[in-house]
């Protein structure tokens, strides 16, 4: 692999498909692609929320789910390969389960705001909905692995949970939905 992406720029995909990790080419608006991207997005939007600096046990939980979400694109990247396993999906559910014990109980919705790294962790749980869609959309037509559609569920609600955190770090309180405020 030391100069396995020595070359960026190949021009393979100017004509609107694109390779997958087992050689074969796609459209790059085909279901499979687009499992790939989102994805890929969220893994960028976990890094923009890493670069907030968060607290170390949130950093580290978030610096292995980066790597998990790599494992995922490869997984979707080579049609019938598993990556992401039951390992991965109960140690999302652990950190969940006591980061969440920390916390209030929620009498409202919240919505998402407070810190700006919280925003983000937010904003990341937003695109990990849309990536978890765009699996399951894959695996509808294609055979996808269960762990990972459980992965990207947990990782959803873990990123909410995170947000929750980050703003109780910051000393801050969730920002509170106010559903009974005066209609203008």
């Amino acid at each position: 692999m030391a100069h396995r992406l020595s070359k960026i720029t190949t021009r393979t995909g100017d004509r609107g498909d694109t390779g997958l990790g087992d050689g074969s080419r796609v459209s790059k608006d085909s279901l499979r692609v687009r499992a790939l991207g989102d994805p890929d997005e969220l893994n960028s939007a976990i890094g923009v929320l890493l670069a907030e600096e968060p607290p170390a046990e949130l950093a580290e939980a978030l610096a292995q789910v980066q790597h998990d979400l790599f494992d995922l694109g490869g997984e979707i990247s080579i049609p019938g390969h598993a990556l992401v396993g039951e390992a991965q999906v109960a140690r999302l559910e652990a950190t969940l389960e006591s980061w969440n014990a920390e916390l209030p109980a929620l009498k409202e919705f919240i919505l998402p705001g407070g810190t700006r790294a919280a925003a983000a962790a937010h904003l990341a749980r937003t695109v990990c909905r849309r990536a978890e869609r765009s699996v399951v959309a894959l695996g509808e037509k294609e055979k996808v692995g269960e762990p990972a559609r459980r992965y990207l569920n947990r990782l959803s609600d873990l990123l909410f949970i995170a947000g929750r955190r980050l703003n109780r770090h910051a000393g801050r309180t969730d920002v509170q939905w106010r559903h009974e405020r005066k209609k203008r």
